[in-house]
């Protein structure tokens, strides 16, 4: 999967990793209500995914089932890689430092990465 996937079809890949597979109008009826989307908007979302291998499909009767072709770990690490790279040169400390300067760090966000730290020393 090369190309990259917009926010309304990330919303929709939520729905598929929380549970699948699911018709088109049981995607609408998860997605749609909070973002005022029709079944046929939904469609059209589920036909992008596709055409761009993020999820998958099988007929069932008159009707399709939906399912996620990629793990959605394996797509938040190669995004979150391609964020890294564009934004920060690869680097993650300074994307660490920019969320610290931005958002306040409270003491668990501290305790847990003070402890991945350690974790990743050899």
């Amino acid at each position: 999967m090369a190309e990259r996937i917009s926010e309304a079809e990330h919303a929709i890949m939520e729905v598929l990793w929380e549970e699948h597979p699911l018709t088109a109008a049981e995607v609408a009826e998860r997605a749609g209500p909070a973002r005022g989307w029709s079944v046929h908007t939904v469609k059209t979302l589920l036909s992008r995914l596709l055409a761009k291998g993020a999820i998958t499909h099988e007929a069932e009767g008159r009707r399709f089932l939906y399912a996620p072709a990629i793990e959605r770990d394996s797509y938040v690490g190669r995004e979150s890689e391609k964020l890294l790279d564009r934004l920060f040169g690869g680097r993650v400390t300074p994307l660490i430092a920019q969320l610290a300067e931005r958002r306040q760090l409270s003491a668990q966000d501290i305790e847990e990465l003070e402890a991945l730290l350690k974790e990743l020393k050899p």
